[in-house]
């Protein structure tokens, strides 16, 4: 009989971000269901001030066509809106519309919820050791 071994670390992370991700998403999917988790990459790398296409999808890890395609859907939404860079009138800068910031502040207190949630499953110290140890994780890798 083959011995089991406990997950590894890393299958762990990834299984508790992708339940921690879908409460977030539900909360998405409550103000529009036309939000896809994919979407949240857009979100997430976003720079409040505006950002280019190029550098959104570097952020992201993810081809410039990928990135594309997902800012085109939030356009559409009407959650982003392209604009022309003042450094460069050639290029184009992706900023939120209203409804994306509002879509953000929903974002945010979903965000707070699972915080919430988390401290009263680890405790407040051990939600604090979670983070520090999180943002090591972060620096080290």
């Amino acid at each position: 009989m083959a011995a089991t071994h406990p997950p590894h670390v890393v299958a762990l992370l990834y299984e508790a971000y992708l339940r921690l991700q879908n409460v977030v998403q539900a909360a998405g999917n409550a103000y529009d269901a036309n939000v896809r988790p994919a979407h949240s990459a857009v979100f997430f790398h976003m720079e409040h001030e505006g950002i280019r296409l190029s550098r959104l999808a570097e952020k992201a890890q993810m081809t410039p066509q990928a990135m594309g395609a997902l800012v085109d859907d939030l356009e559409r939404l009407g959650y982003l809106r392209r604009v022309p860079d003042p450094a460069d009138r050639r290029a184009k800068l992706i900023l939120f519309t209203e409804r994306g910031d509002e879509a953000l502040k929903i974002g945010y207190a979903a965000i707070d919820e699972v915080e919430r949630r988390l401290a009263g499953l680890l405790g407040e110290d051990g939600l604090a050791e979670l983070n520090t140890t999180l943002s090591r994780l972060i620096q080290e890798f």
